[in-house]
């Protein structure tokens, strides 16, 4: 696929929306109003900043479930997924972690969004919510069940786990795309604000030859200049928040720097 049939260009600043607790998450706060509001203000943020999509994750859930929440999250996310697409004129993804792509895919296909991120969609990890498998047979299946148009954009090698045998990322990235069909494939680095190397970054984006490879952590306005010399679009959420810190909301001018720094290689070019 092309990603500027989501997105509206090929090089897309995707921000993140990370979720305080929600409902039966070891930290939620019995509030689902101050969880909406805090999402609401961050995706006017991200909007107001310039990016060209937005993702939600139940991010402040850890310790995570590890391939099915609890319904209340469902519904939960549901609702603000809802929420934020009618208050934004941006597409809106999300991604129930740990790695429940039912879910993902459920909600998505039932509030039209066009994507949704999958952790490990193929291959075998070793995550601190245990050993998670990859699901592209049910998923897949899933999707041509309920008919849906959803987009799977795919970690490959995710952050936040190691792989069980010898990792090679050509190999996974290759599987990722024609063995477990994903549209997308994202490379991080090995944790949170941790950046992909520019070398795997090239190494993946030759294995997935016509298909996009987008980075999913670790970008900031500093590097993101030369890690989309060899990716397609980026995700990003650390940098964005106020003072750096993960567990800040959104700062939009921080977000209106990031996306002038992501395209200031293209701005040069232009010149």
């Amino acid at each position: 696929m092309k990603l500027e049939q989501i997105f509206q260009r090929p090089d897309p600043v995707i921000g993140v929306v990370h979720l305080l607790p929600l409902p039966s998450s070891p930290r939620w706060g019995g509030d689902l109003r101050l969880v909406i509001d805090r999402a609401e203000q961050e995706a006017t943020a991200l909007a107001a900043g310039g990016v060209d999509g937005i993702i939600i994750e139940n991010f402040f859930d850890a310790p995570f479930a590890k391939d099915q929440v609890d319904p209340a999250i469902v519904s939960a996310m549901t609702l603000i997924v809802q929420r934020i697409m009618s208050l934004v004129m941006l597409p809106v993804g999300l991604n129930v972690l740990r790695n429940d792509a039912h879910s993902s895919l459920a909600i998505a296909t039932v509030c039209q969004c066009p994507f949704i991120r999958v952790n490990v969609l193929t291959g075998v990890m070793a995550t601190d919510q245990g050993i998670i498998e990859g699901c592209a047979h049910e998923l897949m299946r899933y999707r041509r069940e309920l008919g849906s148009e959803v987009a799977v954009f795919a970690d490959v090698l995710v952050k936040h786990a190691r792989p069980l045998g010898t990792p090679n990322l050509a190999v996974a990235v290759k599987d990722t795309l024609k063995r477990g069909l994903a549209d997308v494939v994202i490379l991080s680095g090995s944790a949170t604000g941790i950046p992909p190397s520019q070398e795997d970054l090239e190494l993946a984006s030759e294995a997935a030859q016509d298909a996009p490879v987008l980075i999913g952590s670790g970008a900031d306005w500093d590097n993101v200049g030369q890690l989309l010399q060899a990716a397609n679009g980026v995700i990003v959420a650390s940098s964005l928040k106020r003072h750096g810190d993960i567990q800040e909301p959104i700062d939009p001018t921080r977000v209106q720097s990031f996306v002038e720094a992501a395209r200031q290689p293209l701005l040069a070019g232009a010149n």
